[in-house]
């Protein structure tokens, strides 16, 4: 057996919780997405090492979600693409986390760069899965377990705990195990919504409804802006709501075109116009979520907010909203799911979503979730 595959084998099967662990740093993933279905895996390490002092290494894109969660001791910003050099970049990084004299660091992200970060640290106790060549830079190197195909991808991280020793439990096979992604809007969460609805002048006199009409992955996740609007027209005309265009400043082109083709004053884009706590402390707020497959779609299920979401090019057996309060929308295409960034056909797993299929989810939820007679 080679040396690598030695070190794969090492995380299988059944491992005993290492109770000796105080200083864990946690290498965060890349997307928001991503980093709301590991949640449930943050809080399982959290129940099963209260005692430890947890930091987390975040990139900018995502590091203003985790200002919200509260297990987390610390966190750290990383950002490979700034200043300096990445190499510069990545040793004062490493060197940051040589003075901490963690004992444990745990890989969310796949990366072989994650991988190195911990082994020039010198931190002795390194885990995460075995992939993209990265088995001799952990102590720890975890074969993804084959099954994890069939489950959702909050699973995918709580396996790496178990098989890495970190918790007792089988998440796999546990049947009475319930993954918790879920946030709760706190004092200072609400506060922070409310300052950014006044700054950007948003009555909450009316129900608000968020829309994400973008997917930072491609355009093959994207519904059609013209759709959107003419889903927000109707169900402007039908209920008393308002309606925030949200995503990234790339994505403000598709806001603009929405809001210009409802023609609604109670059409408020704020695309790019929020800082990312203030994106997720906003989606909070929200009665009803309207989407395609993306992160501010992982956060509506996080908050448990009633959703509609819209897939194109990927699978929502694996990577939907992880939330009793959402309907997915997704039609049997021969090419789909492909999790390509681009179309190279004419998106017709999109073009088979019409806009009546979107309304008529869209009223269940809102008569289901808020009729005077529940």
């Amino acid at each position: 057996m080679s040396a690598t595959a030695g070190r794969q084998d090492r995380g299988r099967g059944e491992a005993p919780v290492n109770q000796e662990i105080r200083q864990i740093v946690i290498r965060g993933t890349n997307w928001l997405g991503d980093s709301v279905m590991s949640l449930a895996a943050l809080r399982e390490l959290r129940r099963h090492h209260p005692e430890a002092r947890i930091s987390l290494v975040a990139q900018p894109r995502v590091a203003g979600f985790y200002r919200w969660v509260s297990e987390v001791d610390q966190l750290i910003e990383y950002n490979p693409d700034g200043d300096g050099a990445r190499w510069r970049v990545l040793l004062r990084l490493a060197g940051e986390l040589r003075r901490r004299r963690a004992d444990t660091y745990l890989c969310l992200q796949n990366a072989f760069e994650a991988a190195l970060i911990g082994r020039l640290a010198g931190i002795p106790r390194r885990i995460g899965f075995a992939t993209d060549g990265r088995s001799l830079l952990l102590t720890r190197a975890v074969r993804i377990p084959p099954e994890l195909d069939r489950y959702h991808q909050v699973y995918y991280y709580l396996a790496l705990l178990h098989r890495a020793g970190l918790s007792p439990v089988d998440y796999l096979r546990e049947p009475s195990f319930r993954p918790d992604i879920f946030l709760r809007p706190t004092p200072e969460m609400k506060a922070a919504a409310s300052d950014c609805l006044r700054r950007e002048r948003v009555p909450e006199d009316l129900p608000l409804v968020g829309v994400h009409a973008g997917a930072f992955f491609g355009s093959a996740k994207r519904w059609f802006p013209e759709r959107f609007a003419e889903v927000l027209r109707t169900l402007r005309g039908e209920f008393p709501l308002r309606f925030l265009l949200l995503g990234a400043p790339s994505e403000r082109p598709l806001a603009e075109t929405i809001q210009r083709d409802t023609g609604a004053e109670a059409v408020h884009d704020l695309c790019g116009r929020t800082t990312l706590a203030e994106l997720v402390s906003v989606i909070g707020r929200c009665r009803l979520f309207i989407s395609n497959d993306s992160g501010p779609m992982h956060v509506a299920a996080a908050f448990q907010v009633p959703q509609v979401a819209l897939f194109g090019s990927t699978d929502p057996v694996a990577t939907g909203p992880f939330s009793t309060h959402a309907s997915t929308l997704k039609n049997p295409v021969e090419c789909s799911p492909c999790f390509l960034r681009e179309c190279p056909l004419d998106l017709r797993c999109f073009k088979s979503i019409g806009v009546g299929d979107v309304l008529e989810r869209a009223r269940e939820l809102l008569y289901r979730e808020y009729s005077p007679d529940r």
